[in-house]
C-alpha cells in the first residue's frame, strides 16, 4: 500500500521510540500539531520495547535532571485519563542500597538535595529494607534510601500512550518510512533546516529533531553534527515465579552488587551494570535492527551475574526463564546529547539517553518542546547541550573504549577524585614534558592532559578517591598560598581561544558583548554573551589588540558554544575567524611577585601607570613575540601569557628561571579552582549557567549600558533596576572540617533558600568556600543576608556558615590593581 507522506510538515521528529514520541506529544500540547513523527520500522523497535521500565528518581545533585524525572513521574501517572491508554505506571517505591561507607556519603548528599526539590526520600537500616523487600539480603548492607513514589512502568504502553495523545492533537505518526538524510540550505552562521529526504519521499520541513537513538550519531554525521553515542550490551534475566515475590514489591537497587531487582510475571528481573562494559557495532548499528536481541557473553558476564544474584538469594533457587542481552547507547560523558546543532540552524538533537531514556523522556519531552517553540531552553542545558561534542569523539576505538569504561560507571560509586582513563591525551600542552617532570597529577579536561596538582620535582604522584581530606591537600594548600602570597605559574593551554579578524570585527563583537570591547586598542574586556532576555549565554574575555584584530578566550567546556555563537554573529559580515585553540599556548603568571618575575625578561615597562590592570600588548618577552594580558583568575596581581607552540617551551622555561629567586612555584587546576572560588569569580556551566539572569548572577558591573546596542540589552536595561529575587552569593562554611563539592542546600533561618552551584576548600579563608544561587522572597539583598542565620546541608548535617555579595577575599580587589 502506497504511504501517504505529506509535503511538508512544521517539525518531523526523526525516531518513534519514548523519547520521539514524548517530544511529539509535548509539541502538540504547545499548539504545535503541524508534526510528523517518521519511525523506519515500528515504534518502540529500537530500544524502548525491551528497556526495564524503571520509573527511579533518586540519585541526581542536577536540579535539571531531577526536575525531569519528576516531572515524568507525575505524567506518567496521570497520562491514561487523557489517553486512554495505561502506561503501566506503579508506585511501588524504591530502595537504592549502601553498601559501602562511600556509597553513604554520596547517597546522604544527594539525598539532603534532592529533598529540597520536593523528592520524598527516607534514610532506613537494614532491618526496614527487609521488611519492604524481603527476599533481599540487607545484614551486610549499611544504610537504604527509600522513594516511596518511585517505581516502574511499562515502556510499550508508556510509548503507546505517549503516541495516542498526540495523533488526538493531530500530530501524524508513520511507520515504515526511514530519514535517509536532513535536507538544508545556505543560512545564517551556518545551514538551515528545509526538510527531510526519506525512503518514500521528501517532506518540507522548518525544524527537524533527531530521536533516532543508537543510529542518533550516524544520522547526525550525514549533516556534520557530531552526536558521539555507541551502542554497547546490556543485560537482565528474569527468573521463574518465586514464592513471597509481591506485584508491589519495591524496585531494589544494589549498585555495589552491580545489580537491580524488580517483579516481573510472579518472578524477578535482575537487571545489570557491569564495571566493564561492552561496545556493541562499533562500525554502525545494522539498519534492519528491529526488535533485534545479542548473543550473551556468558564467560565475561558470569561473574557480575553471579553477584548480583547473591543479593537475592531466592533468584539462585529458580530457574531462568529469560537471558536477555540487547543494546543501549551511551555518550563519552553519560549526559544526553540534546540541543540545536551547531552549524545548522533548525536541527535539534534528543538522544543518548544512558539507559534512563524512560524515565526522563516525559521530562525531556517538555524541554524539547519548550525549546524548539520558543527558541530558548527554560532549563539549565550547559553540561548536555550537543554542541559540547568534539570531531575526536566520533573516532571508532574512542567510542569502544570509552563506552565500555562509562557505562561501567553508571553503577559505581561517585566519590570525589575519580578519573576516567580511556580517550586520554587527544591533546597535549607544549610544555606537556615540563608539568610531568615537576611531579603534575595529570587529569583530563576537555581532552587535555592538564595538572591538578604538583607532588614535586622528580616524583610520582598519587591519591584515592574520598569524601575527605586528603594527603595531597597539602600540596594543594602550598600552590594556593605560592599564590596569594609569592608567584605561580599554571599552564592554561586548554582554554578556548579564537583570532577575529577584519573590518567588521569590532561590530560583530562589541554586537554580542554586554561588555565595551571595542573601546581602545590594548584592552581586555571581561564580558558575557546574553540571549535576547538578557539570559547568560557565556562568560570570557575579549582583548582588542587593533582595530580590526581582537583574541576572545573563553573556557574549555565553552568552546563549541562559543564558537557557534561567533559564526552565527560573523555570517554576512567582513570578519575572519580562527580557531586558535591548538595552536597558541597560554600561561598564567599570579601573585604579588609576578611583575618582578616578568621584569628581567622584556624591556617593556610594566609599571602600573603604563600596564595598569587589564591592559594587553604585543611584546618581547624572553626574546620571543607574545601577547602579555594584565589579568586574573586568582584574585591577584597577575599576568596571562599567550606565545605561538614552537616558541612555547623557551618562554616556561625562561619564566620558570627568572621566577626562582621571586619563589615561584607550579600550580594547577586544584588551586585555581580555591583561588577563584575565594574572589567570588565565576565559570559558566558551574557556577552560573543559561537560566541565569546577568544581574541575578552579580555580573552587572561587565554590562555596559551607555555603549550602544548589544543583544539582550533592554532587557537587561530593565532588570538593571529591578528587585533581584534570585543572585549568586559567596558562601563560607564556619567549621573548617567540612567539605563542600556541589549542589549542598543552603538555608536561612532554616528555610531552603537556594544550593551551592560549585565549590572548593578557601585555603586562606580557612574553610570551605563556594557559590550559591539563593531566592528571597523580595529581593536578595545584604541587609537580607545579614538579618539571617545561615547554614549549610551537607550530608544530612547543617553547618552554620556566612554568606556575601561581595567576595570573601580582598572585596575592593586592591591587589588585582597593586
Amino acid at each position: 500500500m502506497p504511504i501517504d507522506l505529506p509535503a511538508r510538515a512544521r517539525v518531523v521528529i526523526i525516531g518513534g521510540g519514548v523519547i520521539g514520541s514524548s517530544i511529539a506529544y509535548h509539541l502538540a500540547h504547545a499548539g504545535w500539531t503541524d508534526v510528523v513523527v517518521l519511525e523506519r520500522d515500528r515504534l518502540t523497535s529500537g530500544t524502548t520495547w525491551h528497556a526495564a521500565g524503571l520509573m527511579t528518581t533518586f540519585g541526581s545533585t542536577s536540579e535539571t535532571s531531577t526536575d525531569i524525572r519528576l516531572y515524568g513521574r507525575d505524567l506518567y501517572a496521570r497520562l491514561e485519563a487523557e489517553t486512554g491508554v495505561a502506561t503501566g505506571f506503579k508506585a511501588v517505591g524504591l530502595i537504592e542500597a549502601a553498601a559501602d561507607a562511600d556509597r553513604l556519603e554520596e547517597y546522604r548528599r544527594v539525598a539532603a538535595f534532592q529533598r529540597r526539590l520536593d523528592l520524598e526520600i527516607h534514610e532506613i537500616g537494614p532491618r526496614e529494607m527487609s521488611e519492604l523487600f524481603p527476599l533481599a539480603k540487607t545484614d551486610d548492607l549499611l544504610a537504604g534510601f527509600y522513594v516511596p513514589g518511585d517505581g516502574r512502568v511499562n515502556p510499550v504502553d508508556l510509548t503507546m500512550s505517549l503516541a495516542r495523545g498526540a495523533r488526538n492533537l493531530g500530530v501524524r505518526i508513520i511507520e515504515g518510512v526511514s530519514a535517509e538524510k536532513v535536507l538544508t540550505r545556505p543560512g545564517v552562521g551556518g545551514q538551515q533546516v528545509v526538510g527531510v529526504a526519506t525512503s518514500a519521499g521528501d517532506i518540507e520541513a522548518e525544524y527537524v529533531v533527531n530521536c533516532a537513538g543508537m543510529w542518533a550519531r550516524e544520522v547526525a554525521a550525514r549533516n556534520g553534527v557530531i552526536v558521539p553515542n555507541q551502542a554497547a550490551e546490556h543485560y537482565y534475566l528474569i527468573t521463574e515465579p518465586i514464592a513471597g515475590m509481591s506485584p508491589d514489591a519495591p524496585v531494589f537497587e544494589d549498585p555495589a552488587a552491580y545489580g537491580y531487582y524488580r517483579e516481573e510475571g510472579g518472578g524477578m528481573m535482575v537487571g545489570l551494570f557491569e564495571p566493564r562494559a561492552a561496545a556493541w557495532a562499533v562500525d554502525g548499528i545494522p539498519r534492519d535492527f528491529s526488535f533485534g536481541t545479542l548473543p550473551p557473553d556468558w564467560e565475561r558476564m558470569g561473574p557480575f551475574v553471579e553477584r548480583a544474584m547473591a543479593r537475592v538469594p531466592a533468584t539462585l533457587d529458580v530457574g531462568i526463564r529469560t537471558f536477555f542481552c540487547g543494546p543501549e547507547s551511551f555518550t563519552p560523558d553519560l549526559l544526553p546529547a540534546v540541543g540545536e546543532a551547531p552549524g545548522v540552524r533548525g536541527y535539534f538533537v534528543c538522544a543518548g539517553m544512558n539507559s534512563v531514556g524512560i524515565l526522563s523522556s516525559g521530562g525531556w519531552g517538555k524541554v524539547m518542546a519548550h525549546w524548539i517553540t520558543t527558541g530558548a531552553p527554560d532549563v539549565d542545558i550547559t553540561a548536555v547541550n550537543v554542541d559540547r561534542f568534539r570531531d575526536y569523539q566520533l573516532d571508532p576505538a574512542y567510542r569502544e573504549q570509552r563506552t565500555a569504561e562509562i557505562l561501567g560507571t553508571v553503577y559505581a560509586a561517585h566519590t570525589p577524585g575519580i578519573q576516567l582513563t580511556t580517550g586520554r591525551g587527544i591533546n597535549r600542552s607544549p610544555v606537556h614534558d615540563r608539568l610531568v617532570a615537576a611531579g603534575a597529577y595529570l587529569r583530563d579536561v576537555s581532552g587535555w592532559e592538564s595538572a591538578d596538582w604538583y607532588a614535586g620535582q622528580g616524583l610520582s604522584p598519587s591519591a584515592e578517591p574520598g569524601w575527605g581530606h586528603q594527603p595531597w591537600f597539602a600540596q594543594w594548600r602550598a600552590e594556593h598560598t605560592a599564590v596569594r602570597e609569592r608567584v605561580g605559574l599554571i599552564d592554561m593551554s586548554f582554554m578556548a581561544k579564537w583570532r577575529v579578524t577584519g573590518p567588521d570585527a569590532s561590530a560583530v563583537l562589541d554586537w554580542l558583548s554586554a561588555g565595551a570591547v571595542a573601546e581602545r586598542d590594548g584592552r581586555i574586556t571581561y564580558t558575557q554573551w546574553l540571549d535576547d532576555d538578557a539570559r547568560l549565554q557565556a562568560d570570557l574575555t575579549v582583548t582588542r589588540l587593533s582595530e580590526q584584530d581582537f583574541l576572545v578566550v573563553a573556557s574549555d567546556t565553552a568552546y563549541g558554544h562559543v564558537e557557534n555563537l561567533l559564526h552565527q554573529a560573523a555570517a554576512g559580515r567582513d570578519v575572519a575567524l580562527e580557531d586558535v585553540t591548538t595552536t597558541l599556548a597560554q600561561f598564567a603568571l599570579q601573585g604579588p611577585n609576578s611583575r618582578a618575575t616578568l621584569a628581567g625578561l622584556t624591556e617593556a615597562d610594566l609599571s602600573n601607570d603604563i600596564f595598569p590592570f587589564r591592559t594587553a600588548a604585543r611584546l618581547t618577552l624572553a626574546g620571543r613575540d607574545v601577547i602579555l594580558a594584565r589579568i586574573t583568575y586568582a584574585g591577584e596581581l597577575g599576568y596571562e601569557i599567550y606565545v605561538p607552540n614552537a616558541e612555547a617551551l623557551a618562554v616556561w622555561d625562561a619564566i620558570m628561571e627568572a621566577g626562582a629567586p621571586h619563589g615561584l612555584s607550579l600550580y594547577g587546576l586544584k588551586a585555581l579552582a580555591s583561588l577563584r572560588m575565594e574572589k567570588g569569580y565565576r565559570d559558566y556551566g558551574h557556577d552560573i549557567d543559561n537560566t541565569d539572569g546577568v544581574y541575578e548572577a552579580g555580573l552587572g558591573f561587565a554590562v555596559a549600558l551607555d555603549k550602544g546596542d548589544f543583544r539582550g540589552r533592554e532587557v537587561a536595561a530593565q532588570a538593571r533596576t529591578a528587585p533581584a529575587r534570585r543572585r549568586i552569593v559567596s558562601v563560607l562554611l564556619r567549621d573548617p572540617a567540612s567539605l563542600l563539592f556541589h549542589a549542598e542546600p543552603v538555608l536561612r533561618d532554616g528555610e531552603f533558600v537556594g544550593y551551592l552551584r560549585a565549590a572548593s576548600y578557601g585555603w586562606t579563608l580557612g574553610g570551605a568556600v563556594g557559590l550559591a544561587m539563593v531566592e528571597a522572597p523580595e529581593a536578595v539583598t545584604t541587609d537580607w543576608l545579614d538579618t539571617g542565620t545561615w547554614e549549610v546541608d551537607v550530608a544530612g548535617r547543617c553547618v552554620p556558615a556566612m554568606v556575601s555579595l561581595r567576595p570573601l577575599y580582598d572585596a575592593r580587589s586592591e591587589r588585582i590593581r597593586s
